[in-house]
């Protein structure tokens, strides 16, 4: 998992050349992006989603096989709950269709993102996104970036 502000961008440039072309285009979005999914370079692709946080996520956490997610808020503040994925227990088996399995368990670390801070999990980490933060949901605005794991 990294968990930093946008500012610091460059520091994770190089891992991976897909993670650096999502890692660019979230340096560049704006937060009058367009809704929708738009596929870039290196299979990657931008997500770009409207709605409104909530004190509970239904789902729980969440996580990937084939993709790592850079989640990065251009409208509002989402709080976003991370375990390390033997931490948590499986809910829902993995779907290879929607590239998921779900777990539940007692509440991770918390990560606010918006105001330029960004999260990237791996396939390692289970994530629970779409939370609002000090209890009070809001509407965000949200890109996530879909990147192939090479």
């Amino acid at each position: 998992m990294i968990y930093d502000h946008i500012k610091n961008i460059g520091l994770y440039k190089g891992l991976t050349p897909a993670l650096d072309a999502a890692l660019d285009y979230i340096a560049s979005v704006s937060a009058d992006v367009e809704n929708g999914t738009t596929l870039l370079e290196r299979g990657v692709k931008a997500v770009v989603s409207e709605y409104e946080t909530r004190l509970v996520n239904e789902k729980g956490y969440e996580a990937h096989r084939l993709y790592a997610d850079v989640q990065y808020v251009v409208r509002g503040r989402e709080l976003v709950r991370c375990k390390p994925l033997p931490q948590v227990r499986e809910l829902i088996p993995y779907d290879a269709g929607k590239d998921a399995a779900r777990y539940c368990d007692e509440p991770g670390a918390d990560m606010v993102i918006g105001e330029g801070y960004f999260l990237v999990v791996f396939p390692d980490d289970a994530h629970e996104p779409c939370l609002a933060v000090d209890g009070r949901p809001e509407p965000v605005k949200k890109v996530v970036m879909k990147v192939p794991v090479e």
